[in-house]
């Protein structure tokens, strides 16, 4: 398949360093994507360069933002974007991916060994459950990356993180669903802190970073079903 010569050009046309260790273990990922998707569906996009450009290097979004050494954990964690992207050019975070599909978690489980990557590690659980448990209000950053919509997204994020962290959240067009998710955003004492838009490869993307300013009330997050259903 694509070699790690492809990777760094692609990387460097589109404005981001990735040093040739990077796209060696990038392409050990891209390899082993593919090759496991033919049984388990983790993606759609299966191109070799559509997956360093709608994959990886969308997954850096946030690569700059989010603080040294914080204690991470990304939402709906899927085939590993953002996650294993963003460690692999973060090794300083230390990653929780929360999957609730349990075929994901095995191979991000078997990514990551191949990978060799260390201080990274999935779990096969909601992220509601998570926030209802010993690790609310844990972590000191979140992200989430075609998860769900801003409003329900909040009320599954904000309660994992601590106050003064944030979430870091990749979308496409974005102006309003942020505007919709006005409401949640007030009741669950945050603050939008950026909406960083631009384009990848021609395509509208945007980073919402909103931060946690206020304890979040118990009563949130509610059971799954009253999320999807009333969101706030």
């Amino acid at each position: 398949m694509g070699d790690s010569q492809q990777i760094m050009s692609k990387f460097n046309l589109l404005g981001y360093e990735c040093t040739p260790a990077q796209a060696e273990i990038l392409k050990k990922y891209m390899d082993f994507l593919v090759e496991y998707n033919k049984n388990v569906n983790l993606t759609a996009i299966t191109d070799e360069e559509e997956i360093i450009v709608k994959h990886f290097v969308d997954s850096l979004g946030a690569v700059e933002d989010i603080p040294y050494g914080a204690n991470h954990i990304d939402v709906g964690s899927g085939a590993g974007f953002p996650a294993v992207v963003l460690k692999i050019f973060r090794p300083d975070l230390k990653v929780t991916m929360v999957e609730s599909n349990g075929k994901k978690v095995l191979f991000l489980e078997k990514l990551i060994e191949l990978l060799g990557l260390e201080g990274i590690e999935a779990q096969k659980v909601r992220a509601e459950d998570v926030a209802r448990g010993v690790n609310r209000a844990f972590y000191d950053s979140v992200s989430a990356r075609a998860v769900t919509e801003l409003n329900k997204l909040l009320e599954y994020t904000i309660p994992l993180i601590k106050v003064g962290g944030a979430l870091y959240a990749y979308k496409g067009k974005s102006e309003e669903e942020l505007q919709r998710a006005m409401g949640a955003v007030k009741k669950l004492k945050c603050e939008v802190v950026k909406n960083r838009t631009y384009t990848l490869d021609g395509q509208a993307r945007s980073l919402i970073i909103i931060k946690k300013t206020g304890v979040t009330p118990l009563e949130y997050p509610r059971h799954n079903k009253k999320i999807i259903s009333n969101p706030l």
